[in-house]
């Protein structure tokens, strides 16, 4: 197999966040691609298998197991048949456990066509403040990832993330955010039950803040 390693949501080498990217003539086994991913040790490795023009069967590892969607990863697979496989392809369809999703090349980037999750609020529990180092003030939930807001930026980079507390939130993942002077929001997303520690980035995070209410983009 033929593998890359793509730098996803930079323009910048060593930067982003990395995804391993292999095109398979066919999917290998679930143990193969757990192997691979483990061996990998990013926080996704994406397999790649055409199905016919501009079609194509995607699946995503972490070293902690399969995944039913991955932001960062599609964009980095894209990437790679853009450039090295299908360039001609103005859409590539990828058939996933979250259903079909679109991904447009253009001359300025990717616009990629993703499932638009239903957050819904929920309460600010003693293991979520364990977690959160006291932090958080909402939260909200949706398949599977804990969003919490805190009160700022300034406490979201010095906050020392307790692993072991945030596995016992019953939830995949626990993405911490806060409004942002110079950004719209800023945001740290951990994934320690899926041996991922904390994701360098990750387009689950995407979450445009109006007020205290968080919708979908």
């Amino acid at each position: 197999m033929i593998q890359y390693i793509v730098d996803a949501f930079t323009d910048t080498l060593f930067a982003g966040n990395p995804a391993a990217v292999l095109p398979c003539r066919q999917m290998p086994s679930p143990e193969m691609m757990q192997a691979i991913a483990i061996e990998n040790n990013y926080s996704e490795t994406a397999f790649v298998v055409k199905r016919g023009p501009a079609e194509y069967d995607l699946k995503w590892y972490t070293p902690g197991g399969e995944v039913e969607l991955c932001g960062h990863a599609t964009l980095a697979t894209s990437f790679v048949l853009h450039h090295f496989i299908e360039s001609d392809a103005e859409e590539l369809h990828f058939h996933t456990l979250s259903g079909e999703l679109i991904v447009r090349p253009g001359a300025d980037g990717y616009t990629m066509v993703f499932p638009v999750g239903q957050y819904k609020s929920v309460p600010v529990t003693e293991k979520i403040l364990a977690a959160t180092n006291g932090l958080a003030r909402e939260a909200w939930y949706e398949s599977g990832d804990m969003m919490v807001l805190i009160e700022s930026e300034e406490d979201l980079a010095n906050l020392v993330p307790d692993y072991e507390a945030m596995r016992l939130i019953d939830s995949r993942g626990l993405i911490i955010t806060a409004r942002s002077k110079e950004y719209d929001f800023v945001s740290r997303c951990f994934y320690p039950k899926l041996n991922v520690p904390e994701d360098p980035v990750t387009g689950n995070a995407v979450l445009f803040m109006r007020g205290d209410i968080p919708f979908d983009l």
